[in-house]
């Protein structure tokens, strides 16, 4: 089902499309910024709403905490929005102090996607991103595809360019799956299979080291919930006023994340080919919209600020290649309350 959301002050439409899978898992996504608005899991015959999501299009123009948003052409920091590659510095556009935040002033969040094909569970958008864009060399052509199948949405980004350019996209969706967006999302248990963390300094750009999780508040192996984890004195913590820094998957990880909610039951697996997962707790997100509730949000990404530090895995697309980012959330409802170990086994169970 297609509808007009709401018009751009240049006169084009933005479009929202509702996509459904038939199993109880219903989303709602923006042609401006490719926006998931909405993502609602069918429980016991409530509709669970599982993201934050503003109201109308005027709301999403003015935001600056990036809700629901596709990311790009590079999620996370650049420092002072440059980098070196083949010899040759490269300036972006800058748009948080000195350093480039999410693509710049004008990243993927803030254009205008096409819809090149669409269905009842399903549909694909695309973007041309021109050489030069927000400083970025090469003419990019991205797709990224919504795929509803069996309680579980599908994102599926591709790329190609004709020049070496960084690339790094992901979602931006605050995941609070109480079904009441006033619980804290920090009451929800969290669990990621990562070893390792990047330790940011005072602007939250990597220092370049690779920090080990354990004995550290970053160490999610074991569910937890981010209060139970968090330690206020912590430097890291201190530093971002909460969480905000990507989390490294050991070799042995079996998915990006997991995450459930003892308040409805509700459980989240997140799976990715990215090599990292950047936990934001949301701790600014009161200032920027008061009244939208609390929200976290797990970015499955490649390392921030990773054009400007070699020891860290390439970022780079080179002309002929293909970006791929393929990145899935299951769903699974349990009874409220239920012990982590049965909501686990409900999402195996959905899988």
């Amino acid at each position: 089902m297609t509808r007009v959301f709401g018009t751009l002050p240049d006169g084009r439409d933005v479009h929202m499309i509702t996509l459904r899978d038939g199993a109880g898992l219903e989303a709602e996504v923006l042609t401006y910024g490719g926006i998931l608005r909405a993502l609602r899991l069918d429980v016991g015959g409530k509709s669970v709403p599982l993201v934050l999501g503003l109201a109308d299009l005027s709301a999403y123009l003015a935001d600056r905490a990036y809700l629901g948003i596709l990311v790009g052409r590079f999620a996370g920091r650049i420092a002072r929005g440059c980098y070196g590659h083949s010899s040759e510095i490269q300036q972006l556009d800058v748009n948080e102090g000195c350093n480039h935040l999410h693509g710049g002033n004008g990243g993927f969040g803030r254009r205008l996607w096409s819809v090149a094909e669409q269905s009842t569970d399903r549909m694909r958008l695309a973007l041309v991103s021109e050489n030069g864009d927000n400083g970025y060399p090469g003419r990019l052509e991205v797709s990224a595809e919504y795929r509803l199948e069996r309680q579980t949405l599908h994102l599926d980004f591709s790329a190609y360019s004709d020049a070496a350019t960084p690339i790094n996209l992901t979602g931006h969706a605050y995941f609070n799956l109480a079904g009441d967006a006033a619980v804290p999302a920090s009451a929800h248990l969290l669990h990621i299979p990562a070893d390792r963390y990047l330790p940011l300094d005072v602007e939250r750009i990597p220092t370049g080291e690779i920090a080990a999780v354990a004995g550290t508040p970053f160490d999610f192996r074991a569910p937890a919930t981010l209060v139970q984890n968090t330690d206020a004195a912590h430097p890291q913590i201190a530093l971002g006023q909460g969480y905000d820094h990507p989390l490294l998957l050991a070799a042995s990880a079996d998915c990006t994340a997991e995450l459930y909610s003892p308040h409805s039951g509700v459980a989240m697996r997140v799976s990715s080919n990215a090599p990292a997962v950047v936990l934001y707790e949301g701790q600014h997100l009161d200032v920027a919209h008061p009244d939208v509730g609390h929200g976290l949000c797990l970015e499955p990404s490649g390392f921030p600020d990773a054009p400007n530090h070699p020891q860290f895995p390439t970022v780079i697309l080179l002309p002929g290649q293909r970006y791929e980012h393929r990145i899935a959330y299951r769903f699974a409802a349990v009874a409220p309350g239920s012990e982590w170990e049965r909501a686990m086994a409900a999402l195996n169970e959905a899988g």
